[in-house]
C-alpha cells in the first residue's frame, strides 16, 4: 500500500457551483485531519465538469481535473460547449473518468449527489476502483426533493438497492434533528442502512481565495448573496431597490454565473447606498460581518449562514426542485432563519426586515454544524489502519530465522 493516501472526489456539475464548493470543503477537511488520524500524507483529485472550479484554490497536494461540461436540457442533458452528441460526450467523460481513476488509484472515492454521474458515466469507474479495494462513498445533501420525485430518481438509476451495492457508505451532510431524509423516505431503507449523518458542513469552511479580486465594503452593511447567481436575478432585482438601515450600506453579491447583461442592469438600477459586485473572495467572512443577510436556500450558502450568528432571511428558489423551500422551512422551524417566498417578497418588505434585524444575533448552537470534522473521522474508520508492506530480507541471518520457524511449524 502506498504511504500516500490518495483520494478522489467527483461532481457532475451541470448547473451552479454547489457541488464543486461542497467537494472543495471536503478536500480541505480531509487534508487537514486525515494525516493525524492515519499517520499518512494525503493527496487528492477533484473531478468536476465546470471550468470555473479552477478559480478556487485547493490544499497542497491536491488538484482539479475538469471534464467537458454538460448543461440541463429538455428531458435530460446536452453538451455545454463541445460540438458532440450527448451520447458521444457521455462516452468521452466515462472513458476519461475511468482513466483518471486508474492512474490516481485512490483508496477513497467520494461521489457527490448523483451516484452514477450523468447517463451512467461512473458505472465502469466504480467497478474498477472497487475491484482494486477502493472504498466508495455517496455524499448527499440533507434535503433532496419531495419523496415522490426522489423515488423516481432512484428508480431511473436502477433502484436504491443497486446504489447501495455500489457504495460502502452514504454520508448525509446534515443534522437529523433539523431534517432527516431517512425519515422522509428521500433516502430509502436500502441506503439508510449504510448512511451516516455528519452534521452540516458549516464550521471551518475554507476561505474561497480566487484568481479574480472583488470590491469589498467597509463599515456597517447588510448583505444579499445569491450563490452562483445563475438563478438569482429575481431576488437581486428586488434587493437592489431595498433601503438599507440608517448608517449601513447594502452589498449585493450576485455570483459569478449571473448573466452579464443582468448584472450590468442591476448595477445601473442600484441606489447610491447599494454596491453590486459579481463575487467576493470571502463570502463566509462577509456573512459573518454583516448586520443582516438575505439569500437563497442552496446548501452551501445556508451552511455558511448557520455557522454565524447573523440574522438571515432565506428566499428559496422556486424551480424544478422543492429542495430549497423544504430546507428553509425546516431551518425556520428550529429558529435558525426567517423565510419568505419570492412571490411575497418586495423591496419594501426587505427594507422593513433589514431594519428590524440591526443589532440582533441568532443563536444556532443547537444545530450540529461540525460535519467537516466528522467526515475525516468517518473516512479514517472506513479506510482502516495503514499496513506497511514488508520488504523481504534475503540475508543469511534472516534465512536462518525463517528456516527455524518452518522447522518449529512442522514439529508442531
Amino acid at each position: 500500500m502506498n504511504s500516500t493516501l490518495r483520494i478522489a472526489l467527483f461532481s457532475h456539475d451541470s448547473l451552479g457551483l454547489g457541488h464543486i464548493r461542497r467537494n472543495r470543503a471536503l478536500a480541505f477537511a480531509l487534508a487537514k485531519d486525515l494525516p493525524t488520524l492515519t499517520g499518512r500524507r494525503v493527496s487528492g483529485l477533484l473531478i468536476a465538469g465546470n471550468p470555473e472550479a479552477t478559480r478556487f484554490d485547493l490544499p497542497a497536494g491536491w488538484d482539479w481535473v475538469i471534464l467537458p461540461g454538460v448543461t440541463p436540457s429538455a428531458g435530460g442533458y446536452e453538451p455545454r460547449a463541445l460540438a458532440s452528441s450527448m451520447e458521444g460526450l457521455s462516452a468521452l467523460r466515462a472513458a476519461a473518468i475511468t482513466a483518471i481513476l486508474d492512474q490516481q488509484d485512490p483508496e477513497l472515492f467520494i461521489v457527490d449527489r448523483h451516484p452514477f454521474g450523468i447517463d451512467g458515466e461512473l458505472n465502469d469507474a466504480l467497478d474498477h476502483v472497487r475491484a482494486r479495494g477502493c472504498h466508495t462513498v455517496l455524499g448527499l445533501r440533507e434535503v433532496l426533493d419531495t419523496p415522490s420525485v426522489i423515488e423516481r430518481e432512484w428508480d431511473r438509476v436502477g433502484g436504491a438497492g443497486v446504489v447501495a451495492d455500489a457504495f460502502d457508505e452514504v454520508w448525509i451532510y446534515g443534522d437529523p434533528d433539523v431534517y432527516d431524509p431517512r425519515a422522509t423516505g428521500e433516502v430509502p431503507e436500502e441506503l439508510a442502512r449504510i448512511a451516516e449523518c455528519t452534521g452540516y458542513l458549516a464550521m471551518e469552511r475554507p476561505a474561497e481565495h480566487s484568481v479574480e479580486r472583488a470590491a469589498t465594503t467597509h463599515g456597517r452593511f447588510v448583505l444579499t448573496c445569491l450563490g452562483g447567481g445563475s438563478d438569482g436575478a429575481d431576488l437581486a432585482s428586488i434587493a437592489v431597490r431595498a433601503r438599507p438601515p440608517a448608517g449601513h450600506t447594502h452589498l449585493v453579491v450576485t455570483g459569478p454565473q449571473m448573466d452579464f447583461a443582468e448584472f450590468e442592469a442591476l448595477k445601473r438600477s442600484a441606489s447610491e447606498s447599494t454596491i453590486v459586485i459579481r463575487h467576493s473572495d470571502d463570502v463566509p467572512g462577509l456573512i459573518d460581518r454583516a448586520s443582516a443577510l438575505v439569500c437563497m436556500g442552496g446548501y452551501n450558502t445556508i451552511s455558511e449562514v448557520i455557522a454565524t450568528t447573523t440574522p438571515a432571511l432565506v428566499v428559496p428558489r422556486n424551480g424544478h426542485r422543492a429542495e430549497q423551500p423544504r430546507r428553509a422551512s425546516a431551518l425556520a422551524a428550529v429558529g435558525a432563519i426567517d423565510t419568505l417566498s419570492i412571490d411575497r417578497m418586495s423591496a419594501t418588505a426587505l427594507s422593513d426586515w433589514f431594519s428590524r434585524q440591526v443589532d440582533r444575533s441568532i443563536d444556532r448552537s443547537h444545530i450540529d454544524l461540525a460535519g467537516l470534522a466528522s467526515v475525516a473521522h468517518l473516512a479514517a474508520e472506513l479506510i482502516g489502519p495503514h499496513v506497511t508492506a514488508i520488504i523481504p530480507d534475503h540475508s543469511p541471518a534472516a534465512f536462518g530465522a525463517v528456516a527455524s520457524i518452518e522447522e518449529a511449524s512442522y514439529a508442531g
